[in-house]
């Protein structure tokens, strides 16, 4: 590596390099960046803490499928026995799959809770 060392007031205040291993440092510190968090993410799974989620369901929260159905089958639960566990009746929980109705704060809180879920998973996307 060439690099040139400038100083300020007789200290070294600079190093200047050619752009080429300017690039290649950058892509070395990435690296580095992304494989330790792959490793903080392979430790929080083996400890339990980190939830996968099964390729079909991400591909049916990206192509715009109710989060509130994908995460509601991702648990293993019918739509009456989530609405069971949040106070509402079926029929209501059937509304807010198929987008005919709006969970109120409320309801999007003990939706969360019940599907063990951020509420912007429930309304924003993919989480």
């Amino acid at each position: 590596m060439s690099v040139q060392i400038l100083e300020a007031n007789g200290k070294p205040a600079f190093a200047v390099l050619p752009i080429d291993e300017y690039r290649r440092l950058l892509d070395l510190a990435e690296d580095a960046i992304d494989a330790d968090a792959l490793r903080r993410a392979a430790k929080r799974y083996a400890s339990g803490k980190l939830e996968t989620i099964p390729a079909e369901s991400v591909d049916r929260l990206l192509a715009g499928e109710s989060p509130i159905r994908v995460w509601r089958e991702h648990r293993g639960l019918s739509a009456a026995g989530l609405a069971e566990r949040v106070g509402v009746t079926p029929a209501h929980i059937s509304k807010l799959e198929t987008g005919k109705g709006e969970p109120s704060i409320s309801l999007l809180r003990k939706l969360a809770s019940v599907l063990d879920v951020e509420i912007d998973s429930l309304v924003g996307g993919v989480e």
